[in-house]
């Protein structure tokens, strides 16, 4: 209904501008909002106050103006002005129940779909050579659920895992191959099943010796080169590595494939070209022997500019350089329109000067829209990023185990006499689900207290609070249809009716659907569905408290408030989909 009273306004301007009330260039950014207070209608807007200026006359005259100039709408039953120049609208309650049930016979939830866009999601991102830990968690799960809301909006999404398999750690593990294979000849092999060991091997050299540092970083150089020993060697530490993450993908129920996998390996053939470009344009200046992009906009706290190292005095290449290549491909290869990096908060200088340089140098049109969605940190009680208790790094697959444990612990304590087979499965999605909804109910810029015991209950904005919810509503369909076998026919020709203030607040709610899912991908910011998700539950636990649905007055009320349920359903299952949970029958 919001998008609908925008599309009356925008006709409501272009008619002020035919009459010369306002300039025939004005273009206001036409802002609806729900309101807090139903007694001031149900949508407001202060295009009036926008307007005084460029119509020069007072807000509540423009106000009147506007109103007057409304096309006539069956949606709306009556408009009033407010306040200094609000304008609010009262949604027709027939209107509304038709809405709803368009919603209820369409899959996607009778959304008006935007414009389609090709969208590239770059998340997860690991390191290869190495298990993923927690720090890889908020990229993976916060890239994924926006990705699958942009697919649900009609979007064209192509997933980019762009994981780290070129840097300094395949060089560390280059040498210490080397070095174990100089002291035991041919029967030095990887063990396949611990590459994090032989990782932290290698880590530890590099860490302690000069030398064997300063020989992985030239075996960096080699393996870019092109050198097929080292380039043998790389991929067999790469398939080892990213079977570990797709196990972890395939646990978290996130949709990355291997298919997905466009790493920095990839962009290795572009990298000189970049260089050559960047010359080509004058942009490069050399320092202490390293090809380099000064930006004026881009300087330190003392006024200096800040250097994008673009090839290092030894020729080896960078980030920056890789994401030049990349930003190239995603605007000349895959024709992006929006191209969405979540990565790490701290990584922001990085983006904003990698961006900068792209549209500089013409890697990508001035029309793409480059985007770094960053978030913030993971931490322990004690307010620092989340380690084990010796101060190491958390695996993530040692989280989700410990879990999924607790989950089952309380299942069974809610049901001690359920069969072990199903109690395993729900404890596997509880647990799981839990860490995922702990994580993206927040703001996804803020650090956040990492907690079993809040994420598990069932109290409060939590996974297990809405699966619960979920299989409630749910359920009392379920009743119906056993109560009833002929439930299913005699709806299909009923109808929905909102005449209890608690239906109207529900159907609200689940009119905002739509809404919700376009302020959520604008901004990559999941936490807004999981409060609107949140919310609709409460409004649905309000509207089941006052009034009754399978002991209605009326068979007519009865089957209204059962397609409300039905609904409330539909839109939370579908909800809880797009942040990559699943939802249970039974808990």
């Amino acid at each position: 209904m919001k998008s609908h009273i925008q599309s009356l306004l925008e006709q409501t301007v272009d008619s002020l501008k035919q009459q010369g009330i306002v300039p025939a260039d004005f273009a206001p950014r036409i802002q609806v909002d729900r309101t807090k207070d139903k007694s001031h209608g149900d949508l407001a807007t202060n295009l009036a106050m926008m307007m005084t200026k460029a119509a020069g006359k007072n807000p509540r005259e423009l106000a009147q103006l506007l109103i007057d100039n409304l096309p006539t709408s069956s949606h709306v039953a009556k408009v009033e002005i407010a306040g200094p120049g609000f304008i609010n609208f009262f949604i027709d309650e027939n209107a509304l129940a038709n809405q709803l049930m368009a919603a209820l016979a369409d899959d996607k939830l009778g959304l008006a779909l935007p414009a389609a866009q090709t969208v590239v999601v770059d998340y997860s991102s690991p390191n290869l050579a190495k298990e993923m830990h927690v720090g890889h968690l908020r990229s993976t799960i916060i890239g994924d659920a926006c990705a699958r809301a942009l697919e649900f909006l009609g979007h064209k999404v192509i997933r980019q895992n762009h994981v780290g398999d070129w840097g300094t750690q395949f060089g560390m593990l280059l040498a210490y191959m080397e070095e174990l294979q100089a002291e035991k000849g041919e029967q030095a092999e990887l063990e396949l099943s611990d590459l994090e060991t032989f990782y932290r091997a290698a880590k530890l050299r590099f860490d302690e010796s000069a030398d064997f540092a300063t020989r992985a970083r030239h075996l960096v150089v080699e393996l870019q080169s092109g050198d097929a020993y080292c380039l043998k060697l790389w991929k067999e530490f790469n398939d080892i590595s990213l079977s570990h993450c797709l196990d972890i993908y395939q646990r978290l129920g996130v949709s990355l494939t291997k298919a997905d996998v466009h790493g920095e390996s990839a962009y290795n053939d572009d990298l000189a070209q970049v260089v050559k470009d960047l010359d080509a344009k004058g942009l490069l200046s050399e320092s202490n022997g390293a090809k380099v992009v000064f930006q004026d906009e881009f300087r330190n706290k003392e006024g200096e500019p800040l250097p994008v190292i673009i090839q290092k005095a030894d020729g080896g290449y960078l980030y920056a350089t890789t994401d030049l290549a990349a930003i190239r491909y995603r605007a000349n290869v895959l024709h992006a329109d929006r191209a969405l990096y979540f990565v790490d908060l701290r990584q922001a200088l990085h983006f904003q000067q990698v961006f900068s340089l792209a549209k500089t140098a013409g890697f990508a049109p001035e029309s793409m829209s480059l985007e770094h969605l960053g978030f913030g940190t993971m931490n322990g009680e004690d307010g620092r990023p989340f380690k084990t208790r010796s101060g190491g790094v958390v695996k993530l697959v040692d989280l989700l185990d410990e879990a999924n444990s607790r989950a089952l612990e309380l299942v069974r304590s809610k049901n001690p006499d359920m069969d072990e087979q199903e109690l395993a499965h729900i404890a596997k999605v509880v647990g799981t689900s839990s860490v995922k909804y702990a994580d993206l109910s927040k703001n996804r810029a803020s650090d956040y207290i990492f907690s079993f015991e809040q994420m598990l209950s069932f109290e409060g904005n939590t996974a297990p609070y809405l699966l619960y919810a979920y299989t409630r509503v749910a359920g009392i369909f379920k009743r119906a249809e056993g109560q009833d076998e002929m439930l299913v026919a005699k709806l299909s020709g009923a109808s929905i009716s909102l005449e209890h203030d608690k239906e109207k607040d529900l159907g609200n709610k689940l009119a905002q659907f739509g809404e919700i899912l376009s302020r959520m991908v604008s901004k990559g910011h999941p936490h807004v569905l999981c409060g609107y998700l949140f919310e609709l539950a409460g409004a649905f636990s309000s509207f089941y408290e006052a009034c009754p649905v399978l002991n209605a007055e009326t068979e007519a009320q009865k089957h209204s408030r059962l397609l409300l349920s039905q609904l409330t359903a539909k839109t939370l299952k579908q909800g809880l989909d797009l942040l990559g949970i699943e939802t249970l029958e039974r808990m």
